[in-house]
């Protein structure tokens, strides 16, 4: 989602503002801009677009303020036009947002009809115009905006400066994260600590509801009752984080590439190597004793969850309920008293996720959380904390982050399975063994990616895009297609191969790729009589198995020959060709792969 950036500095911050707001990019965005004070005026500059645009009007029109605030936006409200980019103005104050307004347009005609003219068509203008109210009526900035605070429905993180006040910076959150930045004789503020690695690493993370009245040498911050309270500071680890490219030519690939080291650490923070057992953290909840475990998520990590589905049940004998956040909780489903209620987030940060974990909490369940943030909102309030050790994922699509999910689910549903007795001490063994052996298999797959080059003149030809998998081939099956529509914009759709029959197969002619994600596994034949359905049709298929396409009866436009792995195993080793699929695809038609248009990496309103 948006970015905010704010700096109370000894120098111009212009161009530092501009800096952390590149580091801010991967959050999706669709315009720019900073504003600073300068001779006790608001100065602004704005650009539609990418931040070189914003960078090219500074080298033209550059500002000198030492204290400012800048904005990357993901258009809620408006069209993604300069009028409607942040930061926004009046004479008095400028102001930068992430999240929504939930009550802007009542404030909005309550304010016109008080003489306030608006100049976009953004919710956040709001924000502005009711604290320049609250200030005409002869508050002063801080009680301002504490009564404007009050009035504001919805999830947001505001950045805000005033007109005549070089050395005062306010703050607030309730919904969407915002960080504060300690430097010697300086403050900061930011979406995340990435934000603000190259200026400190000493941060404090706001809690729901706060708001921080900073200056360069102090902070006061208040609750959602205006009163006093301490935040610990932490030395956050993002300032070690090197956020580029290295040698590949986007994010995205270079975190396909990192997928056999950030699995590797990731699971040696579940596993005992020595002992091939799983070592899993107490989380507050005795494992013998659940009877049924909620799953909830959005997009990718869905589907990570819809994985672990399939292992918990099959190996730990226990029910799982899973459904996408955005629905869940708005179906007031039943929940068992002392319940598991798992939620994956690669940022913590999923407003939607984060929402139906407060509707889960409020009814009873104990909270794990299965984030790639351990100091986000999502993990700060979970019972327990299932890290996954991802680092920075900068692409918007999720790719090792996904993996790394993958992973600690794979480990809770093994200590699950060990706690319910359903599994003996050499299945354990077994089973983690086929864990450990995950990144040696995906290095050998990336090691000639010149197969998906070709495919990818193929399929970028293609209007749609269908994905079959059975069992826990499914959920990657759904995977691959929404890898290949988001950042390639192929209409793709994933069906479980069984489904094919009862209206899918209406869709197959011999212009229509079908990628059929078949490992040999109990469900292998069954798979097969559905690929044949698709051949006798003209259907092009693309074959994603260890087997060789002619033990099938079928002919194929490609065979992405995979390893032959423990069926455990299966969804981990076979995203890798679905992730290659769709960055060879993007790449080949020139999309942009790693921040594809409409498209946020961290969603923090519903």
């Amino acid at each position: 989602m948006c970015g905010i950036v704010g700096i109370l500095g000894t120098k111009p911050v212009a161009l530092d503002l501009v800096d952390a707001l590149r580091r801010l990019e991967y959050r999706g965005y669709d315009s720019a801009g900073i504003a600073t004070i300068e001779g006790g005026l608001l100065q602004r500059r704005r650009a539609e677009g990418k931040l070189r645009n914003l960078s090219d009007r500074l080298s033209t029109e550059p500002l000198a303020g030492l204290v400012g605030i800048g904005h990357t936006r993901w258009a809620t409200h408006g069209k993604p036009t300069e009028r409607n980019a942040h930061p926004h103005m009046t004479e008095k104050v400028s102001v930068v947002h992430n999240g929504i307004i939930e009550n802007f347009r009542e404030l909005k005609e309550e304010l016109t009809r008080a003489g306030a003219v608006f100049a976009s068509d953004t919710d956040t203008e709001v924000v502005a115009h009711l604290i320049t109210h609250e200030m005409k009526k002869g508050a002063d900035p801080i009680a301002a905006t504490k009564a404007a605070l009050a009035r504001l429905k919805g999830a947001f993180a505001l950045a805000i400066i005033f007109a005549g006040h070089d050395n005062l910076m306010i703050g607030a959150r309730e919904g969407s994260p915002l960080a504060i930045g300690h430097g010697d004789g300086e403050m900061f503020l930011g979406s995340d600590a990435i934000a603000l690695a190259p200026f400190t690493s000493q941060i404090t993370y706001l809690d729901e509801g706060d708001w921080v009245v900073l200056t360069r040498g102090s902070l006061d911050i208040r609750d959602r009752q205006g009163r006093r309270v301490d935040r610990p500071m932490i030395t956050s680890q993002a300032s070690g984080f090197l956020v580029d490219k290295g040698n590949h030519r986007h994010f995205m690939l270079k975190e396909i590439h990192e997928q056999p080291e950030v699995i590797s650490h990731t699971l040696t923070n579940y596993i005992d190597m020595s002992e091939g057992r799983v070592n899993f953290p107490d989380i507050g909840l005795e494992l013998a004793k659940i009877t049924r475990v909620t799953i909830s998520a959005c997009g990718t990590a869905y589907y990570a969850g819809l994985v672990a589905k399939y292992w918990i049940e099959k190996y730990a004998r226990v029910p799982v309920e899973i459904d996408v956040a955005s629905e869940l909780r708005y179906r007031e489903a039943p929940l068992p008293e002392g319940g598991l209620a798992v939620f994956v987030s690669q940022s913590g940060e999923t407003a939607d996720t984060l929402a139906t974990l407060r509707y889960c909490k409020a009814n009873g369940q104990r909270i794990a959380s299965v984030v790639n943030v351990r100091t986000s909102t999502i993990a700060r309030e979970s019972h327990a904390v299932l890290p996954t050790l991802a680092g920075p994922e900068i692409g918007v699509a999720s790719t090792k982050a996904f993996t790394c999910q993958l992973s600690t689910l794979a480990c809770l549903a093994l200590a699950l399975a060990r706690a319910k007795g359903q599994i003996s001490d050499d299945k354990e063994r077994e089973l983690v063994r086929a864990l450990t052996e995950v990144p040696r298999h995906i290095s050998s797959l990336l090691r000639d990616e010149r197969r998906y080059e070709e495919l990818a003149h193929y399929l970028s030809k293609a209007r749609d895009v269908l994905y079959l998998g059975r069992g826990i081939s499914y959920p990657i099956a759904l995977e691959g297609a929404l890898k290949l529509k988001e950042i390639s914009y192929i209409h793709a759709e994933g069906y479980a191969a069984g489904e094919l029959k009862h209206g899918p197969i209406a869709l197959i002619d011999e212009n229509v790729p079908v990628v059929v994600v078949a490992p040999e596994d109990e469900l292998f034949d069954k798979t097969v009589s559905n690929m044949q359905e698709v051949h006798a049709r003209g259907g092009q298929i693309i074959l994603v198995s260890n087997v060789e396409p002619d033990a099938t009866g079928c002919s194929v436009v490609a065979h992405l020959r995979m390893p032959a792995v423990h069926p455990f195993v299966v969804p981990l080793i076979y995203a890798i060709p679905m992730q290659l699929m769709a960055y060879h695809t993007a790449t080949f038609m020139g999309t942009d792969v790693d921040q594809p248009r409409n498209l946020a990496k961290s969603v923090t309103v519903e």
